[in-house]
């Protein structure tokens, strides 16, 4: 169950992605909403004192080293910045006050979430390799988890085809709606 940076073993895989803080006295008020540029760059505000969170995912030919968390500044000059100032041109007197890093959650077999009872490990139930998702289908994964454990089925949604049997038997789920 290999992929794109793992070994032959390695279903959950983590790219590193940058996280960036500033803050903009004049940028977006308080009804702007969590904004994705056409570019990639990406950013919401952070609180109510004009504080901002945001960053952009590099094109896959240039994906940073895994085995290095430590954060790359000029990405935020050269390529982040640039793309947040032309999308919002206050963000032009922006200041950084810090960054972070960590890992982006990967399932390297077909980029879906893994959900439901282990195949061979029994009373292990797991909601896992979201891709990015995670948050948003948090609600729905945790209603599904809990039916698994309280009811022994799914009852809101069958979410049967997130289960391993897909793993076992080789046959990634594709995602058509993208």
């Amino acid at each position: 169950l290999g992929g794109r940076g793992s070994t032959p073993h390695t279903l959950f895989w983590g790219f590193p992605r940058y996280v960036f803080s500033w803050h903009c006295p004049d940028g977006p008020g308080l009804s702007c909403p969590f904004l994705i540029d056409t570019s990639g760059a990406y950013f919401r505000r952070d609180g109510f004192a004009g504080n901002y969170l945001g960053g952009m995912s590099p094109p896959q030919e240039e994906e940073p080293d895994p085995s290095d968390l430590s954060v790359d500044h000029d990405y935020f000059q050269e390529q982040v910045w640039p793309r947040l100032a032309r999308r919002v041109p206050a963000f032009e007197s922006l200041r950084v006050r810090g960054s972070w890093a960590g890992y982006y959650d990967y399932n390297s077999f077909d980029q879906n979430g893994v959900l439901g009872p282990h195949p061979r490990l029994e009373n292990l139930f797991l909601a896992a390799g979201f891709s990015g998702h995670g948050l948003q289908h948090s609600p729905a994964a945790g209603r599904a988890v809990a039916e698994l454990v309280i009811k022994g089925r799914y009852e809101t949604l069958d979410l049967r085809r997130l289960g391993w049997d897909r793993l076992v038997d080789g046959e990634p789920l594709e995602e058509r709606g993208v």
